[in-house]
Order: structure tokens, then sequence, then C-alpha cells
């Protein structure tokens, strides 16, 4: 098997895995906040903190593979994946994984001190941007391989 054949494979799988993992975390902290306690706040953090091993390898595969399907395309879609993902890349590393782990070991029984919800929104907030972008990708993956896109009406 070529490599282009398997990131033909493996992209779409890794990206959507990334993704759905992204949406669990972002879904799963929203609601354990709204009607959760403090026990199941440090419960989420702490899976969580366990989920990053499925999203950065999730995220680098779709990166890895990402560039070789890209290769030196010119497509509009390819190239708005590719400035994307310059922007969800470091998000993701400077933002959103250190918050993970502040969050995650930073959780008591005791209570949630202030600079826990200033992080919380933090994350919640760069979050959400991720999620918006990669859903972007995602759609734009379907156009490129043509899932999706303008219906032709035939006279």
């Amino acid at each position: 098997m070529t490599a282009s054949t398997l990131a033909r494979r493996v992209h779409p799988i890794a990206g959507c895995l990334a993704l759905l993992t992204m949406l669990a975390f972002w879904t799963s902290t929203v609601a354990v906040e709204l009607v959760g306690s403090t026990d199941d706040i440090a419960a989420v953090k702490d899976a969580i903190m366990w989920g990053l091993l499925v999203l950065v390898p999730a995220i680098a595969a779709t990166g890895g593979t990402g560039f070789v399907r890209a290769g030196r395309s010119k497509n509009a879609h390819v190239l708005a994946k590719k400035r994307r993902m310059q922007v969800v890349a470091p998000i993701g590393l400077l933002v959103l994984v250190p918050c993970v782990l502040y969050l995650g070991s930073t959780t008591s029984p005791s209570g949630l001190g202030t600079s826990f919800h200033e992080v919380q929104a933090v994350e919640l907030i760069a979050g959400a941007v991720n999620i918006t972008l990669m859903s972007l990708n995602v759609r734009d993956g379907l156009r490129l391989t043509r899932r999706i896109g303008a219906r032709r009406v035939t006279a």
C-alpha cells in the first residue's frame, strides 16, 4: 500500500475521530458545568485528560495525512484547509492542552476557584473555535471528494 493510498484511507477517519473527540470534550464540559456537582466536574476533567491520548494522535494523523494528500495542490478548498490548520494546531498545542492539564490537575472536591473558571472559559472558547474550524475542514474535505456539493439539475 502506498503512502498516498494509506493517507486517503486514514485521513477522514483520523479527522472525524479528532472532531468527535473535541465535540465530546466540549459538550461534556458544558453539560457538567450546568448540572453537575464538583465531583462530577472533577471526573469529567480527569476523563478529558485521559482523552488526550486519543485526541493528540488523531490530530497528528489528520495533519500528517492531510499534508500528504494535499501535496502541492492549488485547489481553493485544499488551501483553505491548510490555512485553518495553521490556526487549529497552535490553539490545540498552546492553549487547549495546557488548559486541559491545568484543569485536570486543579479540580478537587473541596471546590473550584476563580482561576479554574477563568481557564475553563478560555478552554471553552478555544475549543469552540477549533471545533468550528475542524468542521469547516470536514465540509471542504467532503466537497473535495465530491461527497457533498452543488447538485446538478438535469433538464
